[in-house]
Order: structure tokens, then C-alpha cells, then sequence
């Protein structure tokens, strides 16, 4: 199912787009795949990837890469979820990408996500929410989201430290199934002195292609931004 939405996905890049290429196992098949539309039809584009393992894999397709910088905006930015909730709020961050991954989503025309049917949800809470973290006493600013937590948090990797490309770690805080408003908790949790950023997607995603026992099929946000 995974690669099934991730090969669809790439319907929506266009000549002469410039695209951004999220974190994952899902949206790895995109990547792979818009290296043999380059190689095998033609098609031209630039990538904008969000994560060094994402960047070593379009490299050896052949996707060609710019920096965020090096363009005016990004048309498109294909991306995965942990979790999406029927306004398109998402739970990102099971790979540690996060941060990245929201800074190219902020900069893109439109954000498609990726997905098989079991990321979809009613109420986002089930999928632990990533929280990235400054290394400098990461404990104090734990004890500080265990407090807004109402379940447990932890530190991933516990006894060695996941730690993002970003040289931070990752705070897991399982809010026990229910986050009532994801865009009122993204701005309390990034309140958080030593917070780098939640990976609360809220207001950014604008389609979902989602893989399932029926097929494929795509799920356009009302008003969003693709048509």
C-alpha cells in the first residue's frame, strides 16, 4: 500500500516544477519513482529534501537537488504522515525529520501527504507526538512537556539518544489517543524554552493519497490549495 500511494503521488509533479521531498518509508517510493520519470520520460525537476537520508537517496536515482534558498518557493511539497485527522491536521515526526520537514512545507506552494488507510484517524493523539529538543538539559525541558502531557514522555533512544539531523533529540508524549485542538497544543508546546518544534502539521496539508484494500485514492482538503 505504501508504494502504491507513494508512485501515485507523483502524478501531481509537473515539468518544471520544483519539488519538496519529504522523510520516510512511504514517500521513499515517490523519491525513487520521480528518478526513473527523470531517467525514463524526461521529466525535469528539482528537489528540495528534507532529510540527509532523503537527499542521499534522490542523489542515487537522480533527482537532481537545490537548496531551499536557491528557489523562489517550491510548487509542491510530497511528504508522509503518522497520523491524519479529517481537516488534515497531521502527526509528523516518526522518523525525526520534523523540523526540516515543516520548514519545506511552510515554503511550498501546496503540501500532498502519502499514506496507507491505517495513518488515517478520527482524533489525532493514537501515533506518540515527536517533539524535537536542544541536547543543553533536554531533562528540564521534558519535565516541563510532562506537564502539558497528560501521558508519559520520553526520551527516544532512551540509553543512547536518537539524535535528529539536527544534532537535537526527540521527545515522545503519548497524549493516550485524543488531542482535541492540535493548532492550540503546536502553540503551547513551541512555547517550551528548549523546544525546537512539534511535529503537529496543522493548516498545511492540502490532499492526502491514500492506499487501501479498494485501491488508491486521493483526498482533497475543502478550499486547499491543490486543484
Amino acid at each position: 500500500m505504501k508504494r502504491a500511494a507513494g508512485i501515485a503521488a507523483c502524478n501531481w509533479v509537473k515539468d518544471g516544477m520544483a519539488v519538496g521531498l519529504g522523510t520516510g518509508s512511504t514517500v521513499s517510493h515517490t523519491v525513487v519513482e520521480l528518478g526513473r520519470l527523470i531517467s525514463d520520460e524526461g521529466l525535469s525537476i528539482v528537489g528540495v529534501p528534507t532529510s540527509i537520508a532523503t537527499r542521499d537517496l534522490a542523489l542515487s536515482v537522480g533527482v537532481p537537488l537545490v537548496g531551499l534558498s536557491d528557489v523562489e518557493i517550491l510548487d509542491l511539497v510530497i511528504d508522509g504522515t503518522d497520523e491524519f485527522d479529517p481537516s488534515f491536521s497531521l502527526i509528523k515526526g516518526g522518523g525525526g525529520a520534523l523540523t526540516r520537514e515543516k520548514i519545506v512545507a511552510q515554503r511550498s506552494r501546496a503540501m500532498l501527504v502519502v499514506a496507507d488507510e491505517t495513518k488515517q484517524v478520527q482524533v489525532l493523539g493514537t501515533f506518540p507526538l515527536p517533539v524535537e529538543v536542544l541536547p543543553f538539559e533536554w531533562e528540564v525541558t521534558m519535565s516541563r512537556l510532562s506537564e502539558i502531557c497528560p501521558g508519559k514522555v520520553k526520551l527516544r533512544g532512551a540509553s543512547k539518544p536518537f539524535v535528529t539531523d539536527n544534532g537535537g533529540y526527540i521527545i515522545d508524549c503519548d497524549y493516550q489517543g485524543v488531542i482535541s485542538n492540535p493548532k492550540l497544543l503546536e502553540s503551547e508546546i513551541l512555547c517550551v524554552a528548549g523546544v525546537v518544534e512539534v511535529g503537529l502539521f496543522c493548516g498545511i496539508c492540502d490532499a492526502v493519497v491514500m492506499a487501501g484494500g479498494m485501491g488508491v485514492e486521493t483526498l482533497l482538503k475543502e478550499n486547499g490549495r491543490i486543484v
